[in-house]
């Protein structure tokens, strides 16, 4: 018997009635030989670890602009939480933890630079529109490996797809990972923002403390329990009523108090400018597009292209390329 074989007869004898099981997968756009030793959902884990999108994450913002200090996070250390959150709710409901760890590490591999402000103008200013899900799955379907694509399963691609929004992932481990996304950011946020003084864990809703815990730490923990207790008793994914609504008045409270106004949003609007900026002027003068990327416009249209391009830059690879366009060099 190979190793992988070994591996999905394990899942099968171990794993929930509601697991989606490797060996069940509806597979990939392109058919391959199995790997010897890694089940399909392990070879999409690997393929998103190794992808340039994904080292690229370490240098967009998740939410803090251009910070000062070590350690705020990045889109890359968001990546990392929502994946070991995950990771354990889905040990904790035996899910199928690869699949969990694909989705969550794939989630974000289209985003912007400097976050959702990035995102935002992208949205406004491109006929196309914007949003960062479908981009990561354009990220892995079309654009890594010279545009040949990591061709993941369809149900890595689904969940990734479905992160956010309002269409649901089809699978459980897919509607973990949804979970996970916002008890990751709600919480590094938070300590995040009382890194930067911007608030404290006294400012915090009461009730919402009282209810989910007065760390983050307590909260994550809390949060972790009582999905792997209410998803068990319910057959499906989901906290308590309480602590929904509790979730939802804390998320409420971050948006309201640092995602729109706050004093870590000063430099959103220079981003913003920048983002829209570089978009228009390439799409105007495409010769500055790289030239795998302007090969690619017979095939995809100029503004596909464009957005590609842009959407896929760090913060510092789009300051860089503003001040090449805009800033007059020293000669």
């Amino acid at each position: 018997m190979q190793i992988r074989e070994y591996y999905e007869a394990m899942e099968e004898k171990n794993l929930s009635e509601f697991a989606c099981l490797s060996k069940r997968s509806k597979g990939r756009e392109k058919i391959e030989r199995q790997c010897d030793i890694r089940t399909v959902f392990q070879r999409d884990r690997d393929r998103i670890i190794y992808s340039k999108a994904f080292r690229r994450l370490k240098h967009k913002t998740q939410v803090f602009i251009s910070p000062e200090g070590d350690h705020y996070r990045t889109r890359l250390t968001h990546t990392l939480e929502v994946s070991q959150i995950a990771r354990t709710i889905a040990r904790g409901l035996r899910l199928n933890e690869d699949l969990t760890e694909a989705i969550a590490l794939g989630h974000d591999l289209g985003h912007t630079p400097f976050g959702h402000a990035g995102e935002r103008i992208l949205n406004q200013v491109c006929t196309l529109g914007f949003k960062h899900n479908e981009q990561s799955v354009r990220v892995v379907d079309v654009l890594e490996k010279d545009r040949k694509g990591l061709n993941l399963t369809w149900e890595v691609r689904d969940g990734i797809c479905c992160h956010t929004g309002n269409d649901m992932p089809s699978t459980y481990e897919g509607c973990v990972v949804r979970f996970a996304d916002k008890i990751a950011y709600i919480n590094h946020d938070i300590e995040d923002a009382i890194r930067a003084r911007i608030l404290s864990e006294q400012d915090l809703p009461k009730e919402c403390s009282n209810t989910l815990g007065n760390t983050s730490s307590r909260r994550i923990n809390n949060m972790i329990v009582n999905i792997i207790e209410n998803s068990i008793k319910h057959g499906t994914i989901c906290m308590s009523q309480e602590f929904q609504e509790s979730s939802d008045c804390l998320r409420n409270f971050m948006f309201e108090n640092i995602y729109i106004g706050s004093i870590a949003k000063v430099e959103e609007s220079k981003a913003e400018s920048m983002v829209k900026e570089l978009f228009l002027y390439i799409l105007k003068t495409p010769d500055l597009l790289p030239p795998d990327y302007y090969e690619a416009i017979d095939s995809e249209g100029l503004e596909q292209t464009v957005l590609d391009y842009v959407a896929g830059m760090t913060d510092r690879y789009a300051v860089k390329k503003f001040q090449g366009i805009y800033i007059p060099a020293s000669w």
